[in-house]
């Protein structure tokens, strides 16, 4: 394979598959060959995807215990001309993966952050769950403090779009125990694995996926599914409508919510 040109300097957030290595772009491939220094949430987890695709570049950690001490280093490199990619264990960085601090102190500097996008378990999930043509809202992981989970959750109660949650395999039944607690006639969409072998799909109410067969083994995206207008009180279905009519006489938009994430 041809060595890509040289890249300008900057910073390059690099999307990377969630799971099925070849879920991968002709860009981000390139990208990464020709940077001066991947950036990397796991080294050890990237080795595999690098070697899969005969990439080569100097690697090294960029994770949540160091991304702070990393950050000046990172400016430093880019300001005396490098490139230099950030990846994430899968994803996009700085989507609920380390990455966000760096991206803010690059643009402090004033110095160009470029982003190469690639596969979303975000949208994947949304996408499978047949909830996304009205817009949806990202949550990411939840607080580990109980009562901050049920507050947010109790807080979707009346969302009209679809609501993404992560969760990981740890606390993944104590979610569907909040939920068949706090939100238990609203359906949820689980997707485990995703692209890889043993993903998984799940839909159901709350106490249904309780019952079911879902190993707790690997990340979880939840899709929550939105309040259907015809769920909503009359009082609030009327203030609703009158606020959509004012807000239309006025020649504002209506925020769909999309691309919330």
């Amino acid at each position: 394979m041809d060595t890509p040109p040289r890249l300008p300097a900057g910073l390059y957030l690099v999307g990377t598959p969630i799971g099925n290595l070849r879920d991968i772009t002709l860009r981000a491939i390139d990208t990464l060959m020709a940077a001066d220094t991947i950036l990397a949430e796991d080294t050890r987890h990237s080795r595999r995807l690098l070697d899969a695709h005969g990439i080569r570049t100097r690697m090294i950690s960029c994770h949540q215990f160091n991304e702070a001490a990393r950050t000046q280093s990172v400016t430093d490199d880019i300001a005396a001309g490098r490139a230099l990619a950030l990846i994430s264990d899968a994803g996009m960085p700085g989507i609920s993966d380390p990455g966000a601090r760096v991206v803010r102190a690059c643009r402090a500097a004033g110095l160009p952050v470029h982003v190469v996008p690639g596969a979303s378990s975000v949208t994947s999930a949304v996408a499978l769950s047949g909830w996304g043509d009205a817009g949806f809202v990202f949550e990411g992981f939840l607080s580990h403090k109980s009562a901050a989970r049920r507050r947010v959750l109790a807080g979707f109660a009346r969302e009209m779009r679809a609501v993404v949650l992560f969760e990981s395999p740890f606390r993944f039944r104590k979610l569907l125990d909040e939920l068949e607690d706090i939100l238990p006639a609203r359906p949820v969409y689980v997707a485990r694995e995703l692209t890889k072998t043993f993903e998984q799909g799940e839909l159901g109410l709350p106490g249904e996926l309780k019952k079911r067969t879902i190993p707790d083994k690997g990340e979880f995206v939840v899709v929550l599914a939105p309040l259907r207008k015809s769920e909503l009180p009359p009082d609030d279905a009327f203030v609703e409508s009158e606020s959509d009519e004012s807000a239309q006489e006025n020649g504002a938009s209506i925020d769909s919510g999309k691309n919330r994430c």
